[in-house]
């Protein structure tokens, strides 16, 4: 397990140059794409990259680990929407090469089924970029999920839909499921890069890179996988770094 600190544009920049840098080496590679807060600057380094002329995403199948039950693809909320507004539609990826769960589709279990399906067609994930929640979820496996879980549908603890209210008008309107690959799909990528920023997330990143391997904190298990890179910013890694001293 590798570990990166620096400030947030560090951080920013160098997610999106070792996802840069995976194209470069595998044009036809296949990446794993998170939503949320966390990634937002790392993808607005990629258009910029692509702009430049530096990276072209012509070749990528891209696959999203989660999206909500319920919701239109419209809406402002649904990670269709975040993903195509913050990375596809500024990029040159083709149509149909990006893949999110059907948060809507009329049998969950199945289009569970098929997303594993389809990942495993392509060849299985090259890159997963990662985020990870206060309770150390990743995708959306809360607390408790087993290691083994492929993609399943998932009640959303309160922690999770609080953290995630900030988002939508109000608490209510929060999705209380969602459709996420799961702890076993994610492991099975060939490289993995988890990246957190801010103070909340110190003590979790604490728990997950140096605490015991366990279901009760589900980034832990990424201390099992052999090629991890953790890029933090000094707030994030403030916990880390005063264990250090």
């Amino acid at each position: 397990m590798e570990i990166f600190i620096g400030t947030e544009a560090e951080c920013d920049e160098l997610g999106a140059r070792e996802i840069a840098n995976q194209i470069k080496s595998k044009p036809d590679c296949v990446l794993g794409l998170a939503t949320g807060s966390t990634p937002e600057g790392i993808y607005r380094k990629l258009v910029e990259k692509h702009r430049n002329g530096e990276v072209s995403f012509a070749r990528v199948t891209t696959f999203n680990l989660d999206e909500y039950v319920g919701i239109p693809e419209s809406h402002e909320c649904s990670y269709h929407y975040f993903m195509d507004t913050n990375l596809f539609r500024h990029v040159d990826i083709r149509p149909g090469a990006t893949h999110v769960p059907n948060g809507n589709a009329p049998d969950l279990n199945a289009e569970c089924k098929r997303y594993e399906e389809m990942i495993a067609q392509s060849g299985g994930i090259d890159l997963q970029l990662l985020g990870i929640g206060p309770n150390g979820h990743i995708g959306f496996n809360e607390p408790g999920t087993p290691f083994e879980s492929l993609t399943h549908v998932v009640d959303l603890t309160e922690s999770t839909i609080n953290a995630n209210s900030r988002f939508f008008e109000s608490h209510d309107q929060v999705p209380r499921q969602a459709v996420t690959m799961g702890i076993k799909s994610i492991m099975q990528a060939r490289r993995i890069i988890l990246v957190a920023k801010g103070a909340s997330k110190a003590r979790v990143i604490m728990k997950a890179i140096k605490g015991p391997v366990t279901p009760k904190v589900p980034a832990s298990v990424l201390q099992l996988h052999p090629n991890v890179l953790i890029i933090l910013d000094h707030d994030a890694a403030s916990e880390l770094t005063s264990c250090i001293k």
